[in-house]
């Protein structure tokens, strides 16, 4: 049996995206193992970007070998602001010390730690350290290399790209605070290739591995309200960066199958109103994902028409998994798993978007074997027991050999 630290900034019910999704899954898993997990995450942080978020009673118990650390200061949202600006944990490094530093964990795995402890929270502790990148966030303050939230970033322009997106810009990034933090990681976990590819191309001096991601499948509610007819579904935030608005441009000149809209974001306003007078187009607001899976297994295809680099969206193995084709833009990681699975169309325009909802809703034996081999490929690649293999075989390896000495900060 292992002891494992989870270090993140946010955990469910605390959360936004996919990224605590993987941490829970990945906890509860090791747990089922046999393994102890403690789960360390700041709530201030979640208080800061949700302050609307009413409380919604007795929070749910953890499963058995897991135990949920939630830090809170005194200062609310001061503390995460304070770790954004410095890259320091400040107000929660006591905590952090006491966890980190005092426990005796056999790994510490830190996720996103942008404000629970900025880099300088990979010093802290002595075990065998992982880090798994989720995103961005070593290579860019706003997570998504989407340049004045308008263009992928081919050049650094942290400063004014920052201010664009109305966000304070962070100056220890111009130190060498991060390449300092950086070396205590045994060892950085890329989902693919692309996104090891472009993390070993900063200059930082990383050591990463490609370790895949996973998919562990929620239960369909049975009482999931699907459209009569055909569809189409998007599911994620609202963003610029996620180029919904080219699937309504697309829809404007495709009327032969709905388009559902599943999830919220700055931009649903903006999306709404271009959408007027497309009957076919339907917003469904953010759905929980146990309705989701209902919708994912019934749709023509799901779209992932993401503008900037994305590293491994789950609701791409959401559609592997019910064996449900997706139609993707021909970028980075995207890309790459789409080609590995064997199991839907790239598009690069929106012409070839057009196209690729064409040819799959006119052709069912198409579809089938798209939605077929993206299964196959779930099945055999990028399932909780297929990831929790690997990761702990790479556990094992490093565990042979010495790491990086490690201080706390």
């Amino acid at each position: 049996m292992l002891r494992f630290c989870m270090v993140t900034t946010f955990y469910p019910p605390y959360s936004f995206g996919g990224d605590a999704i993987f941490v829970e899954a990945l906890s509860r898993g090791l747990a089922e193992q046999g393994h102890q997990v403690d789960v360390v995450h700041c709530l201030d942080s979640y208080r800061a970007l949700a302050p609307a978020t009413p409380e919604t009673g007795p929070l749910p118990a953890s499963p058995a070998g897991v135990r949920v650390h939630r830090l809170r200061s005194g200062f609310g949202v001061l503390s995460p602001l304070a770790t954004q600006q410095t890259g320091r944990p400040w107000l929660k490094s006591a905590a952090l010390r006491r966890l980190l530093d005092a426990r005796r964990f056999d790994v510490i795995h830190f996720h996103n730690v942008s404000l629970v402890g900025g880099p300088a929270v990979l010093r802290y502790g002595s075990a065998l350290k992982l880090y798994t990148i989720h995103e961005h966030w070593l290579l860019c303050p706003m997570h998504t290399l989407f340049r004045d939230n308008r263009e992928l970033c081919t050049e650094k322009r942290c400063f004014s790209c920052s201010l664009r997106y109305r966000r304070p810009p962070q100056l220890w990034r111009y130190g060498r605070l991060l390449a300092r933090c950086v070396e205590h990681v045994d060892t950085f976990l890329a989902p693919t290739e692309f996104t090891r590819r472009i993390h070993l191309a900063s200059g930082l001096p990383l050591r990463i591995a490609v370790l895949e991601s996973f998919h562990r499948p929620a239960a369909e509610r049975s009482e999931t309200l699907v459209p009569p007819g055909p569809f189409f579904l998007y599911a994620g935030r609202l963003e610029r960066i996620k180029g919904v608005a080219a699937l309504i441009a697309a829809f404007r000149a495709y009327r032969q199958a709905g388009l559902l809209i599943a999830g919220e974001g700055g931009e649903a306003g903006a999306l709404r109103a271009l959408a007027a007078g497309c009957d076919h187009v339907r917003f469904l607001g953010q759905v929980p994902r146990d309705r989701l899976a209902g919708l994912v297994s019934r749709a023509t295809a799901v779209l992932v028409p993401s503008l900037g680099y994305e590293v491994f969206p789950l609701v791409v193995l959401e559609a592997f998994a019910q064996g449900t084709p997706v139609i993707a833009r021909d970028r980075g990681s995207l890309a790459e798993i789409v080609q590995a699975s064997g199991g839907g169309l790239l598009f690069g325009d929106g012409d070839g978007l057009v196209a690729c909802l064409r040819r799959l809703q006119d052709d069912p034996a198409l579809r089938q074997a798209l939605g077929e081999a993206g299964r196959q490929a779930w099945q055999t690649r990028w399932t909780l027991e297929a990831h929790l293999r690997s990761y702990l075989s790479l556990i094992d390896r490093l565990g042979s050999s010495p790491g990086p000495e490690t201080v706390a900060a």
